[in-house]
């Protein structure tokens, strides 16, 4: 498809141009296997001297369409689809940084993220150090070591909602020779796209606004093919030199600057680790990616409004949104997200953790769930539900106070949602 075309008519026909007599939708592929009519011909697949298909554990057609229409919506030369968005943020991180290796990460990211770098990679000889987004350049420089292998950080935080500054992250990582990578679930290429401020590597929970309606698990990574691995050769040989595992292909020789990382990620660690996403999931997410141009400004519409209704009412402390003037990355969103965030939005009840009970007791039409990013409206009161384990002074200390309420909008109404959250309030 000609690149040139608007990322609104990327979502809907992007990833896949069918030939005359065939299909209209993307074909669901449903078969663990292909075949071959000798055995030199699936030789070539295994050499990488051929494209193809062999396994669906490495690659099937169905997720490669849907992996190249993220692709082109991203603005990147390569994509592939994975089991979720934590075997993305891990495939991302681990293709790069081998035993004893280090990552630079911001400190503010969804916790499922924070715990795979800050213990399991740990316990596999990768160490990181987390700093604030908003630190200084030189806070963020000093955070680099020599085994510094990448840095990482998440567009809009899940779910403290603050917002990356792309550019300072990208000029640190480059000025010591390492990509950044980027995860992008929250505001999707429809409201940013990170490559664009330089980014290398982006990533993605298609679990969330991608899919849309809750319905398939599943993750993407998309390479922006810019950054020169072999110009930091001796900081990746894994992209570097001969791959034993793989016939001695260098890939970064081989592939170039545009599929070196997507092809070692494929070959090696989907290989072995086998975190493929189901054809099924795939076809269900293109689904969604044909309307995701659609949702998102109503997403946005919503979370603002709400945002809006939130912080002028009596019995509400704080409410935490980019997209308000008087929030402390609001000028980092009008620069990154002009056309908005996304549609979750966090706040406080002067009430505490009694008043965030009576509250999520009382909501109507928005679901109690650990969900976000769905075209329904889901709560989550995190005190009550995912970190009921910890008192609230652990609640405090981990930035998820026992009156913090997470809001994702749906794509209701804003009136009836407003109309809800007021009904709820009242109740307190």
């Amino acid at each position: 498809m000609d690149n040139n075309y608007n990322i609104n008519t990327k979502c809907v026909q992007g990833g896949y141009t069918p030939g005359n007599g065939e299909p209209r939708q993307i074909p669901i592929i449903q078969s663990t296997t292909f075949k071959y009519d000798t055995s030199e011909d699936m030789g070539k697949l295994f050499d990488l001297e051929a494209s193809g298909y062999f396994y669906t554990r490495l690659q099937n057609p169905t997720n490669d369409y849907v992996a190249a229409k993220i692709a082109q919506l991203e603005g990147g030369t390569a994509a592939m689809l994975t089991s979720s968005g934590q075997a993305a943020n891990f495939f991302a991180l681990f293709n790069i940084c081998p035993c004893g290796s280090h990552i630079v990460a911001s400190s503010s990211i969804y916790g499922g993220t924070f715990n795979l770098i800050s213990v399991t990679m740990a316990k596999m000889g990768i160490t990181a150090t987390f700093v604030s987004p908003d630190c200084t350049p030189e806070e963020l420089d000093n955070a680099f070591t020599k085994n510094t292998r990448a840095v990482f950080g998440e567009t809009i935080a899940n779910p403290a909602l603050t917002v990356l500054d792309i550019e300072k992250f990208a000029k640190a990582a480059h000025s010591h020779g390492v990509p950044l990578i980027v995860d992008n679930t929250f505001p999707t290429p429809v409201n940013c796209r990170p490559i664009e401020w330089g980014a290398d590597i982006v990533t993605h929970s298609t679990t969330k606004y991608m899919d849309g309606h809750g319905a398939a698990v599943g993750g993407a990574i998309v390479d922006s093919g810019k950054f020169d691995w072999m110009a930091h050769a001796d900081k990746f040989p894994g992209l570097c030199t001969p791959d034993d595992s793989y016939h001695g292909i260098t890939y970064a020789e081989k592939f170039g600057k545009e599929g070196a990382f997507i092809t070692k990620c494929t070959a090696q660690l989907m290989r072995d680790l086998g975190c493929i996403q189901s054809p099924q999931n795939a076809y269900i997410l293109n689904l969604g990616l044909e309307s995701l141009h659609v949702r998102m400004p109503r997403h946005v519409e919503n979370g603002q409004a709400v945002a809006e209704f939130l912080q002028s009412h009596p019995k509400v402390a704080y409410v935490n949104y980019p997209g308000l003037p008087n929030n402390k990355y609001y000028k980092l969103a009008q620069k990154y997200l002009p056309n908005g965030g996304c549609g979750v939005v966090s706040f406080g009840l002067k009430g505490g953790r009694q008043a965030a009970e009576t509250f999520m007791k009382n909501l109507k039409l928005a679901a109690i769930e650990t969900h976000v990013a769905d075209a329904r409206t889901c709560c989550l009161n995190p005190a009550t539900s995912t970190h009921r384990q910890m008192n609230d002074q652990q609640l405090k200390e981990a930035g998820v106070p026992a009156e913090l309420i997470r809001i994702s909008c749906g794509i209701e109404d804003k009136a009836d949602l407003i109309a809800d959250l007021a009904q709820a309030l009242e109740k307190i």
